[in-house]
């Protein structure tokens, strides 16, 4: 009789030490504190995007061969970032399915997962380096103009948060073969998830913005 009554207790100490954990929307502290950065995030990439639009069409001090300035724009190489911008969209994917596999207990699935959109992040940032130097070798650098300088300092700012997100998921693969991220630890996958997502919406907008719109 003394053990049944207790149980009960036991269940409501559980139950009030996960509502703890919870806000007031119903997400835990640490979700919530994600979605919070990210739309900190918003701001920060719709300011660079506006400072883009407004100097995107000024000319480079960048000349050709017959004298005449080149612009930004003159240089992209489409085709080659459409297949970078896919691999970065194939991320996503196998971001949700690295998700479901830790919610279900497959770890061996996880990490192939969780490398694989490592994988894909790296592509993504070795083409965004190939295509920096490519400029660079036209002679369009960071400083050439104000139009060269809003384009590097908006897919540099991308880029450095594809590679932040690429730490993070190196991170947790770590903590998968450590042992310490358990199924019930699924969360902690989802908001990594979060992060990875955004980047990946971002440059969708990068990609339209800069590169398909005249």
């Amino acid at each position: 009789m003394a053990e049944a009554a207790a149980m009960p207790s036991v269940t409501v100490t559980a139950s009030a030490r996960d509502a703890e954990h919870r806000t007031a929307t119903g997400l835990s502290n640490e979700k919530l504190a994600m979605w919070v950065f990210l739309a900190s995030e918003c701001l920060l990439f719709g300011g660079l995007i506006s400072t883009y639009l407004l100097y995107k069409n000024r000319p480079g001090e960048v000349v050709d061969l017959a004298g005449n300035p080149v612009k930004v724009s003159e240089l992209f190489d489409i085709p080659f970032t459409s297949v970078s911008s896919f691999v970065l969209l194939m991320s996503s994917m196998t971001m949700v399915l690295a998700l479901a596999a830790i919610r279900r207990g497959d770890h061996s699935r996880f990490r192939l997962w969780i490398v694989s959109t490592a994988a894909f992040g790296m592509l993504f940032i070795s083409g965004q380096v190939y295509e920096f130097t490519a400029f660079v070798r036209e002679g369009l650098g960071f400083t050439s103009n104000v139009s060269s300088s809003a384009f590097y300092t908006l897919t540099g700012f991308h880029g450095a948060h594809v590679t932040i997100g690429i730490i993070m998921l190196f991170s947790l693969l770590a903590l998968s073969l450590r042992g310490v991220l358990p199924s019930r630890k699924s969360e902690t996958v989802e908001i990594v998830g979060l992060y990875w997502h955004f980047v990946d919406i971002v440059w969708i907008v990068i990609f339209t913005v800069v590169y398909l719109i005249p």
